[in-house]
């Protein structure tokens, strides 16, 4: 089987586990009414994209990383004021997954 980029583990963990409070989800929160539900959906894709950066690229570039998808978490609530949940959603997910990309997911 071959294996799921990080960059698509970390942009799908962020969509399908964003919050709007310290633990919840919009996607996933949304669609169920279940805040939670998406903040385990946001950890558990958080735990393996870190696992992962720490397999492919070490210890350090894992922490950067995992630094970035909580800043990232973090920043999408102010930016969501301002353009929106779904593009700030968007937007966060897609940056994440191309910090990734350059620092992982590329190497072959």
């Amino acid at each position: 089987m071959p294996a799921v980029p990080t960059s698509a583990i970390a942009a799908t963990g962020l969509v399908g586990g964003y919050a709007t409070g310290l633990v919840g989800g919009y996607a996933t929160a949304r669609w169920t009414k279940k805040r939670p539900l998406g903040g385990v959906v946001l950890v558990a894709a958080g735990a393996v994209a870190v696992r992962e950066w720490r397999r492919k690229a070490g210890d350090v570039t894992a922490g950067a990383l995992g630094g970035a998808y909580v800043a990232a978490f973090a920043g999408s609530h102010p930016l969501a004021r301002k353009i929106g949940a779904w593009p700030s959603v968007c937007a966060v997910a897609g940056g994440m997954a191309l910090a990734s990309w350059v620092a992982v997911d590329r190497r072959k």
